[in-house]
């Protein structure tokens, strides 16, 4: 049955960005907010909004009972939890559809399975995906944990089985470091998702993060292409493209193909993303997870392909089946995304809330600016330090670079620090302008030039 009433479980720009794909469907929204999002974007572009709790996210984006009172008391017949909160929680999926709501996204067992790293790997590797070599599911004991790394070889990826952003993850690379980083990873999973599992992985070194776009009706399953987000720091992505120029053709192929069939192996419903460590060396490609959700770097694959991913996803959930064929979706051009966060990069990436005092958007062709800001809103402290990602078009890579630095220029975010001044001095690095990195690129990077990027960037601000 088509989605009459839509409640938005999220906040910053994802919330502005679901709001707007419901509102072009006909669909009236719901938002709900902390105390401290009260003059949030997101909230004065809904038709409806719900004080769900005080700043604290536990007591609020993460309270599932709050949640679902507000979707009862605005009578919402559909919830949306963009990307992070519980957007992967399973136990929130099955409070939604046990409180007689459409949940936007996969159902819990589909959630549950590929939410956890380790149940995951073992679906991918029952669907024919090549995966990392690593253990046979969650690891308890750290000293046979740490028997199996050594087995495995050094050095390795300690990992927590559930969750993800880059937390609960460790590097070991002898034996005798590896029981501390365990306990640590274990700890930090525990403190962060609720669940202490971890898993490890062989390392790939100087491996790519290609990830492929996919969409499923529960029945079927397509791919919308792949993106490459290599360039991160602390494995959280910063900069992503679409298409990957590291990959040929045929490997391509073999990539997307593979998603689909992990998607069609457990029966996926709405969008989400299968992500893979890629070997230049070998061109070989190894699945390491599926986030269950939309992802923060959609928008390149919708300025390549056309496709509103968030509608589709809404459509998917009111009982749509997919509108599109594999061979309906296809690539025209270059995107880039970079994410603007309220951090200082010249100072440590500290985080900087604050007040806009001022914003200018880039414009033109083939330029969109997904955001949360006006003038005087205030960031709050709270929450994740993403204020909005600049994405540009191009009919070919260099075009799509060319267009970001002209559009850098052109944005302006005054009253807080954030990271646009970063992405200037990358556009003149010659690695970044021919592609040649990796997942640890940018972090060699920062530690090579920390002196020329203050000196440089003193000059930009």
């Amino acid at each position: 049955m088509p989605i009459g009433k839509l409640l938005i479980a999220n906040r910053g720009e994802i919330a502005v960005r679901i709001n707007r794909a419901a509102r072009d469907l006909g669909i009236p929204t719901v938002q709900v907010h902390s105390a401290a999002d009260r003059e949030m974007l997101a909230v004065k572009l809904a038709g409806e909004s719900v004080e769900i709790g005080p700043p604290l996210a536990a007591k609020s984006y993460l309270n599932i009972d709050r949640i679902i009172e507000a979707g009862r008391s605005t009578g919402a017949d559909a919830v949306h939890p963009g990307y992070g909160f519980l957007a992967e929680n399973a136990a929130f999926a099955e409070a939604v559809a046990d409180a007689g709501m459409t949940f936007v996204g996969p159902d819990a067992a589909t959630i549950r399975t590929m939410g956890d790293k380790a149940l995951a790997r073992r679906q991918a590797e029952l669907a024919g995906v090549a995966t990392v070599p690593g253990s046979d599911g969650v690891v308890g004991d750290i000293s046979e944990a740490g028997k199996l790394a050594s087995e495995i070889g050094f050095p390795v990826m300690i990992k927590a089985a559930a969750g993800g952003g880059g937390r609960g993850i460790r590097v070991a690379r002898s034996g005798d470091e590896f029981p501390t980083l365990a306990s640590q990873a274990s700890t930090e999973a525990l403190a962060a998702f609720g669940d202490g599992g971890i898993y490890i992985e062989k390392v790939i070194e100087n491996a790519r993060h290609v990830e492929v776009q996919i969409l499923g009706d529960g029945t079927d399953s397509i791919h919308c292409w792949e993106r490459e987000c290599s360039i991160q720091r602390r494995r959280q992505k910063l900069w992503e493209e679409a298409p990957s120029t590291a990959i040929d053709e045929a490997t391509r192929d073999r990539l997307c193909r593979s998603a689909v069939d992990l998607a069609v192996s457990v029966g996926y419903s709405g969008a989400g993303t299968v992500e893979y460590l890629f070997d230049d060396s070998s061109n070989s490609f190894y699945f390491i997870e599926m986030n269950t959700r939309i992802q923060v770097e959609h928008p390149v694959t919708e300025m390549v392909t056309g496709l509103d991913l968030v509608a589709e996803m809404i459509r998917i959930a009111g009982g749509s089946s997919l509108r599109h064929r594999q061979d309906d979706v296809r690539r025209n051009g270059h995107a880039i995304e970079v994410r603007l966060n309220a951090e200082d990069p010249l100072n440590g990436f500290m985080p900087c809330p604050g007040t806009v005092t001022d914003i200018a958007s880039a414009g033109g062709l083939g330029v969109r600016f997904d955001h949360m800001l006006y003038r005087d809103y205030v960031v709050p402290p709270f929450y994740d330090s993403l204020l909005g990602k600049l994405i540009v078009h191009g009919e070919t890579r260099e075009a799509a670079l060319t267009r970001l630095a002209r559009s850098l220029e052109e944005t302006r975010i005054e009253g807080v620090a954030t990271t646009l001044p970063l992405f200037q001095l990358l556009l003149n690095d010659c690695d970044i302008r021919s592609n040649a990195v990796h997942t640890g690129w940018l972090e060699d990077w920062l530690g090579a030039q920390s002196n020329e990027v203050r000196k440089q960037g003193d000059t930009i601000a």
